[in-house]
């Protein structure tokens, strides 16, 4: 009864799980209640007129043909169609309101706020997209404790996204969008199924959520926002001097220059980055020693990227400054 009690009047801030589970037992809880006390009701009235086979002369039974008498005016009808009417309606209200939880829990939070997750099924497989630009395959990493949204879409033919122990199903259709939700309380490893007949390997199409304690995630997030710069010259050397490095992001408005003097041995390492997607690459020379260079890449994960500078002394430069130093030590 406490757990009956607790779930009609906890405030609605729950996971998709708590809300299926606390609407099971509150129907299970009652229709228990209801059951005992139709049984035990019909059981006592079977006991009390039951035949004897006596008569108790001072008894006015009906004869045969005639409508029976004292029904106290269909009291006991009208109080018991009437209690029945007040659980039903309750029942429908309440799960009603638990439902348009689970449609729309946010209420009117914006949507920048919410986690987001893209999900895309192809080819017996599940593509997951952040709203960062980061992409994964088969495997969707999330923090505990938070409200992941999904908006899943499909890249073929019919498919249905689904995490059993999260209560989660979305149908994944080509050209459409359809949105879910779920909070996963504790860290650990849930299995991705498709539930939707979708071709030979329907059965193999099944993924990993892999759900990680918030600094845990923030960290393998952080590690995705990752970039390893490389300048060499056409002879495949690093370019240590006498250039400037211009990074752009087409997705935000970061814009970044970085001199020679901040790479080392030609390397230059970006761990400050906060958005993935499409980034512009420049290499300008500060000594014209060599023909503006220009790249671009697309962000999904940590990035390794040799920008190779092309021009009449690109390579040239680097090699007399070798030689210079080289001199120079033979000198001494």
């Amino acid at each position: 009864m406490n757990t009956i009690y607790s779930a009609l009047t906890t405030p609605l801030q729950q996971t998709r799980v708590d809300v299926f589970q606390e609407i099971f037992l509150v129907f299970l809880g009652l229709g228990t209640i209801v059951g005992v006390v139709v049984v035990a009701y019909t059981l006592y009235n079977a006991y009390k007129y039951r035949d004897t086979g006596e008569t108790d002369t001072d008894e006015n039974l009906p004869s045969v043909g005639e409508l029976p008498t004292g029904g106290k005016g269909g009291k006991k009808l009208f109080l018991s169609f009437g209690i029945s009417a007040i659980i039903v309606i309750s029942l429908v209200i309440w799960t009603y309101g638990m439902l348009l939880y689970v449609e729309s829990p946010d209420g009117a939070q914006q949507a920048e706020e919410r986690f987001e997750v893209e999900v895309t099924g192809q080819s017996f497989a599940w593509y997951f997209e952040y709203s960062n630009g980061i992409e994964s395959v088969s495997t969707l990493r999330v923090p505990a404790d938070e409200r992941i949204w999904i908006r899943t879409t499909s890249g073929d033919v019919w498919h249905t996204f689904g995490i059993p122990e999260q209560r989660v199903k979305a149908d994944a259709i080509p050209g459409e969008y359809d949105e879910t939700w779920f909070e996963a309380e504790e860290p650990g490893t849930q299995t991705i199924r498709c539930y939707e007949l979708c071709g030979e390997f329907h059965t193999q199409m099944t993924g990993t959520v892999e759900i990680m304690e918030p600094e845990a995630f923030e960290e393998w997030m952080n590690n995705q926002l990752t970039m390893s710069l490389t300048v060499q010259g056409a002879n495949e050397t690093p370019v240590t001097e006498g250039y400037e490095l211009t990074l752009v992001s087409q997705e935000s408005d970061f814009e970044q220059t970085y001199s020679a003097n901040e790479f080392e041995n030609g390397t230059l390492e970006i761990t400050d980055l906060e958005q993935g997607g499409q980034y512009n690459v420049t290499v300008t020379s500060t000594d014209g020693q060599f023909e503006e260079t220009t790249t671009q890449f697309d962000m999904t994960g940590p990035v390794s990227e040799t920008i190779t500078l092309e021009g009449v002394n690109a390579s040239e430069s680097n090699t007399n400054g070798n030689e210079t130093q080289s001199n120079g030590g033979g000198g001494n």
